[in-house]
């Protein structure tokens, strides 16, 4: 087995490298001078089981471009089977169309992974479950799950939580955190006027006297999680707190998110921290590393990967 990463999340890839007790193979991914991007393996991978690890988070469609030319090489470098480790699945909201006259993205971006040259695809909460439809190779979705139900039974009393939802389209997700904790389930009714705005409408559930826990795959512009903060104290919930997978935290979300009535926001470490959610005094990270790389080595051993969530 050998693991390869680009550049999108390197402290990740060293952790997962880490905790299966081998090194990153040896990958130059530079750009020449107008940004095209060249891929050079420095070791050989002829019959290896190879593992690309590799987020397609912000810049997007660089490191997707990453993914794809280090799966082209490894091909032509005769590597015996390719995996595509994606911690984190951009596009995954495009997953349908929206409208008329729109694509599904996250097909277009499944049809690219597949051509490239990858034999089977691991990732991480995606967006939209049917996602893992769109590939033509095996593909596993991990849940970041067990990792934040762990945290929350160490700092929490679980007989006055409140399991949230923070909109109607994440009840499953946030339903299956409430089963393994043994903790009610509560839903905020929201509209969205545009792309990046949320209204809060109706808390369905009583959170009176709670710690409520918004439970969630991806945070972006954070507008989501301070409204539903907002009304869940209104409603006289005790305090509020959320975990997140996927902290994509673009724009101003995490000045949004540290001036907000959000005790805690806990993201995991599919998407690189930048420097201003490492500095923000409300954002916390676990380390997905250990279930990735769990995977990893079960993948490669030809176990189940499914057992990891009995």
């Amino acid at each position: 087995m050998k693991l390869v990463a680009g550049n999108s999340n390197r402290s990740l890839a060293a952790s997962i490298a880490g905790y299966l007790e081998t090194s990153l193979a040896e990958c130059l991914v530079r750009r020449f001078a107008d940004q095209e991007i060249f891929v050079e393996l420095q070791e050989n991978v002829r019959g290896e089981d190879v593992f690309i690890i590799q987020s397609t988070s912000y810049p997007a469609n660089d490191h997707l471009m990453e993914l794809l030319i280090i799966a082209d090489a490894l091909r032509r470098s005769s590597a015996r089977r390719i995996t595509a480790v994606l911690p984190y699945f951009g596009y995954a909201r495009q997953d349908r169309r929206s409208a008329g006259r729109t694509p599904i993205s996250a097909k277009l971006v499944a049809n690219l992974i597949t051509r490239s040259g990858a034999d089977r695809v691991l990732t991480m909460d995606l967006h939209a479950g049917q996602i893992q439809g769109f590939f033509d190779i095996p593909t596993d979705n991990l849940f970041a799950a067990p990792v934040m139900t762990r945290d929350i039974k160490e700092r929490y009393d679980l007989d006055n939580i409140m399991v949230v939802s923070p909109d109607v389209g994440g009840v499953v997700r946030a339903r299956a955190v409430a089963k393994r904790l043994g903790a009610p389930l509560a839903i905020v009714d929201k509209r969205r006027d545009r792309p990046g705005e949320s209204e809060v409408m109706n808390i369905i559930g009583s959170v009176e006297g709670r710690h409520c826990i918004l439970f969630d795959d991806i945070v972006d512009s954070g507008g989501t999680l301070c409204n539903a903060a907002d009304a869940l104290l209104e409603m006289g919930a005790v305090s509020v707190a959320a975990y997140i997978t996927h902290g994509v935290l673009s724009g101003g979300a995490v000045a949004r998110i540290s001036s907000s009535q959000l005790k805690e926001l806990v993201i995991s470490d599919s998407i690189e921290a930048t420097h201003a959610v490492a500095g923000a005094q409300n954002i916390r990270t676990l380390s997905v590393a250990p279930l990735l790389g769990e995977a990893i080595n079960r993948t490669a051993l030809e176990k189940s990967v499914s057992s990891l969530f009995d």
